[in-house]
């Protein structure tokens, strides 16, 4: 396998430091096309569907993409704006924000990037662009707080892949998980509480993660007691008692048995046994997006409401509530200790003056550059 070529080097230079906010990906328009192909991406991953690749060939290429890709397409018409996709949008803000917040903790030397697992920015086209830039130090931070093999465990693949061609590795880190994190679980009340400030409470409020075949947690995957995790963080910051709240998995595909309670199903019980008032909050998505602004804002209010519920409330995501954005910021600087983010003035000089004698002694031994 060939090495991709190597950015020119200077010897005495000081690489820098990025971090990578890395979330799942979105289809570049609202078009069958479109979303045919990030489609094919995303669900040609084997982490995210582990049935034997001859047979799920077949489905895939025959079955779905067909079928689905106009469905599909039709969902993301329905929330996308003008800006373009929600998550995306979103997400962008986000990456925006938190360098302006890094900054402001001190990390002057530091970039801030967006990629996306699948679709675009890809994954190897920002991290061969930070390495054109001099960066010698990357901190990939997934927008997902609970870890699953499906989604952090596929970024890792994907960043492993790229680096695969690469001659120079820079020194990397991962953020694994967040989703006991003080900040993050303490932005999360503070949205629900936002919420209930200017809306009144629900008679039960429901915590919606994304969900995963049930296989996954029968093989190791740590996902489902993340989740439950959070949400208890989360309960308790917000002195819930246990019949208050409930937790529920959404997005389920196939015909095989996925994290259950399943939301939907769950939230059309709740109005036929009586409850008035529903509030939705999905803790496992950091952005608005798809399923969340169409399939819970959409669909299951839609349910709820047909099966007799008198209200429903579906509660934003984190986007770029401060909150969330300083608990990025705290994650992020948690994962880099040890990296020369934060020199003052002097410590600059000194390190600058080092790097112009280590150029001097490489250029007296023959180096071009």
């Amino acid at each position: 396998m060939a090495f991709l070529k190597e950015p020119p080097h200077t010897h005495g230079s000081t690489g820098g430091s990025a971090v990578v906010l890395v979330n799942l990906g979105t289809p570049d328009a609202p078009t069958r096309p479109a979303v045919r192909r990030y489609l094919k991406q995303f669900l040609s991953d084997r982490r995210v569907v582990e049935i034997p690749r001859a047979l799920w060939w077949f489905i895939l290429n025959l079955l779905i993409l067909p079928f689905r890709s106009g469905q599909s397409a039709r969902k993301y018409a329905s929330i996308w704006t003008r800006e373009g996709s929600p998550l995306k949008v979103h997400t962008q803000q986000q990456a925006m924000l938190l360098h302006t917040a890094l900054g402001e903790r001190g990390h002057g030397n530091v970039t801030v990037a967006m990629a996306m697992r699948y679709g675009s920015p890809a994954v190897p086209d920002v991290l061969a662009r930070l390495k054109a830039d001099g960066c010698e130090r990357v901190l990939l931070l997934p927008a997902y707080p609970q870890y699953s093999g499906t989604t952090t465990g596929s970024i890792y693949d994907a960043v492993f892949d790229h680096y695969k061609k690469i001659r120079n590795v820079p020194e990397l880190r991962f953020v694994r998980n967040y989703h006991d994190h003080e900040g993050y679980v303490e932005a999360l009340r503070d949205a629900v509480l936002a919420h209930w400030d200017a809306h009144g409470r629900p008679d039960k409020l429901v915590l919606s993660f994304h969900g995963v075949p049930k296989r996954t947690l029968l093989l190791g995957d740590p996902y489902h007691c993340e989740c439950l995790k959070t949400a208890r963080l989360l309960a308790a910051k917000l002195k819930l008692a246990p019949e208050q709240y409930l937790v529920t998995f959404q997005s389920r595909f196939g015909k095989a048995e996925w994290l259950q309670p399943y939301t939907a199903p769950t939230v059309q019980q709740l109005a036929r046994d009586g409850v008035g008032r529903v509030d939705v909050l999905c803790p496992g998505f950091t952005s608005d997006c798809l399923e969340t602004l169409e399939e819970i804002a959409m669909e299951v209010r839609h349910d709820f409401l047909g099966a007799g519920g008198k209200e429903f409330h579906y509660i934003p995501c984190l986007n770029e509530t401060p909150a969330w954005i300083a608990a990025l910021a705290e994650i992020a600087e948690q994962h880099m200790i040890g990296w020369p983010t934060m020199m003052a003035q002097p410590q600059r000089d000194a390190l600058k003056k080092a790097g112009e004698t280590a150029r001097a002694a490489a250029l007296k031994l023959g180096a071009q550059n």
